[in-house]
C-alpha cells in the first residue's frame, strides 16, 4: 500500500465507526508509526478507537504480524533441547519470572525470556532485574541465544530489534490510557513471544482487580486470542487464567519482590506465591516434553524449590550478564537504606479484600515522589484475604528511601488502609487458577509465517 494511497485518518475514522481494518491498512498504520512517518497523537487516537470499537481476530492476528515483522526474530536452532517461554499479562506483586525462569533449567527446561518494565499500575521484570549492581538487561540477540545455550536461561528487555513496533506503541499506551484493550495486549504479548522463537510458551493471563481485565470471562477472551495466535504461528501455547484480586505474595516494589523472589527460591516463599510458581513451572516443564503432563511437571518443581537449587541457577545467570551476585547472598543488600513503616487497622475481625490495584497505584505513586531510588519503593502486604486481625494490628509495611518527604509517606499509609476491606465472618478463599485454555493443535497458517514456524 503507498502512502498516497491512504491517510492515517481515513484509518482511524474506519475504526471509530466500527470497521474492520484491511491487513494492509493495519500494515501501514504500524509501519509509518514504527517508522516515525505517523505523530504519536494520530497513533495515539487509533489506539483509543480500538480500545472502544474492538478488532476481529483476524485484525488482531495481522496486528500481531505487522509488529512482529518490524524487527528481527531470534534463531534458537542452536540451542539443544526445548525451549518454553512465559508471560504474565500483568499483576501486582507478580514477580513469577524471577523464579520460574531460573527454575526450568535445573529440572531439564531451556528458558529465553524477553521482559518489559513496568506499565501502568504494575510492576516490570525488568525494574525488578535492574535492582542488581551492575546487571545488563540488554543483551545482543548473539549473546542471549549463547547464555540460553550455556546457562538454560536468560532474562533481558525488548531491544529496538525486537518487535520495535511494539515497543513503541507499548509506551504509547502507557501513556494514552490505552492498555486494556484485549486486542492490543494480545498482539502485543504475542509480537514479542513469537520474535524470540522458543518452541512452546506459557501464558499466565491475570483477572480481577488487579489485573488489565477485569473479569474472568474477559481474561478467557484475552487468553482463547493469545493462545490462536501460538497455534497459528506453530507454537504450542497454554494459557492460565488466574486470580489477581488482591496482591500475589506479600512484596510488591522492585527491589522488595525481588527479595521475595530469593526467598521463594531458598525454599521460604509465601504459599499463594509458590503455588503459582509451580502451576506455571509445571505447564512449562509438560508444555516442553520434560514430563508427561502438568501434574507432573507441578510436583517436580514443587520439590526444586523446596530443595532451594533455583537459586544457584538465579545467581548463575546474575553473574553471565554481569550484576553483583552478593546480592543474591545477602538480599537485605537490596533494600538498604529503605525505612520500613508499619501500618496498621483500627478494625478487628477478617480481611475480606486488599485492593490490588490500589496498591499498585500506591508503589507507583511513591516511586514518583522518589526519585532516583524509586527502586526502594514498595509495599509489604502482611495480612492478606482470610486473615483474621485485632485492632491496632500491623497489616503492612510502606517501604520508601530514607530521603522521601513525609506528605507522600502519609498519603501513601492512608491509601493502604482503604485498600483492606474488614468483616466479621472469614471469606471464603477462591482457588488461584480460574481455568486453563490450550489451542488446537499448533500449525503455521498464517501466511506471514516462514515454512518452518520461524
Amino acid at each position: 500500500m503507498s502512502e498516497a494511497a491512504v491517510d492515517i485518518r481515513d484509518i482511524i475514522a474506519r475504526k471509530r465507526d466500527g470497521a474492520e481494518l484491511t491487513p494492509d491498512e493495519i500494515s501501514w498504520a504500524v509501519g509509518g508509526y514504527t517508522q516515525g512517518l505517523i505523530p504519536d497523537a494520530p497513533m495515539a487516537a487509533l489506539l483509543m478507537a480500538i480500545v472502544l470499537r474492538g478488532m476481529t481476530a483476524r485484525e488482531t492476528t495481522d496486528l500481531t504480524f505487522a509488529m512482529l515483522d518490524s524487527g528481527d526474530r531470534l534463531d534458537l536452532s542452536s540451542v539443544p533441547g526445548a525451549t518454553v517461554d512465559k508471560h504474565s499479562t500483568g499483576g501486582v506483586g507478580d514477580k513469577t519470572t524471577l523464579v520460574v525462569a531460573p527454575l526450568l533449567p535445573t529440572l531439564g527446561g531451556k528458558v529465553p525470556k524477553v521482559s518489559g518494565r513496568a506499565l501502568g499500575h504494575t510492576g516490570g521484570t525488568i525494574d525488578k532485574l535492574e535492582c542488581v549492581p551492575g546487571l545488563k538487561t540488554e543483551l545482543a540477540p548473539e549473546e542471549f541465544v549463547a547464555q540460553v545455550t550455556r546457562i538454560g536461561v536468560a532474562i533481558c528487555a525488548q531491544s529496538a530489534r525486537i518487535a520495535p513496533a511494539d515497543r513503541k506503541i507499548y509506551a504509547l499506551r502507557n501513556e494514552t490510557a490505552t492498555v486494556e484493550s484485549i486486542p492490543l495486549i494480545a498482539s502485543s504479548v504475542m509480537s514479542k513471544k513469537l520474535a524470540v522463537g522458543a518452541d512452546a510458551i506459557v501464558l499466565d493471563v491475570k483477572a480481577g482487580r488487579g489485573a488489565f481485565v477485569g473479569s474472568v470471562a474477559e481474561a478467557r477472551k484475552l487468553a482463547r486470542a493469545m493462545v490462536e495466535i501460538g497455534a497459528g504461528a506453530g507454537r504450542k501455547t497454554v494459557a492460565l487464567v488466574t486470580r489477581m484480586d488482591e496482591p500475589l505474595g506479600r512484596a510488591v516494589g522492585d527491589a522488595v519482590e525481588l527479595v521475595e523472589a530469593i526467598e521463594t527460591l531458598s525454599g521460604r516463599g509465601p504459599r499463594d506465591f509458590v503455588n503459582l510458581c509451580t502451576l506455571v513451572a509445571g505447564h512449562m516443564l509438560a508444555l516442553g516434553g520434560v514430563t508427561a503432563d502438568a501434574r507432573e511437571g507441578r510436583a517436580m518443581a514443587a520439590r526444586a524449590l523446596r530443595s532451594g537449587v533455583g537459586l544457584a541457577k538465579l545467581r548463575e545467570m546474575v553473574v553471565a550478564q554481569g550484576g553483583d551476585p552478593s546480592v543474591i547472598d545477602e538480599p537485605s543488600l537490596l533494600t538498604k537504606g529503605a525505612a520500613f513503616l508499619p501500618v496498621s487497622l483500627d478494625a478487628s475481625g477478617y480481611v475480606s479484600s486488599v485492593d490490588a490495584r490500589r496498591i499498585g497505584e500506591i508503589v507507583r505513586d511513591l516511586k514518583a515522589a522518589a526519585g532516583e531510588r524509586k527502586s526502594l519503593c514498595g509495599v509489604l502486604v502482611e495480612k492478606k484475604v482470610g486473615d483474621r486481625i485485632g485492632a491496632g494490628e500491623v497489616v503492612a509495611v510502606v517501604v520508601v528511601p530514607e530521603t522521601v518527604p513525609a506528605e507522600p509517606v502519609e498519603r501513601a499509609k492512608a491509601e493502604v488502609c482503604g485498600s483492606y476491606r474488614v468483616g466479621e465472618a472469614a471469606p471464603r478463599r477462591r482457588r488461584l487458577l480460574a481455568a486453563v485454555v490450550r489451542g488446537e493443535r499448533p500449525t503455521a497458517h498464517h501466511p506471514q509465517m516462514d515454512a518452518d514456524g520461524r
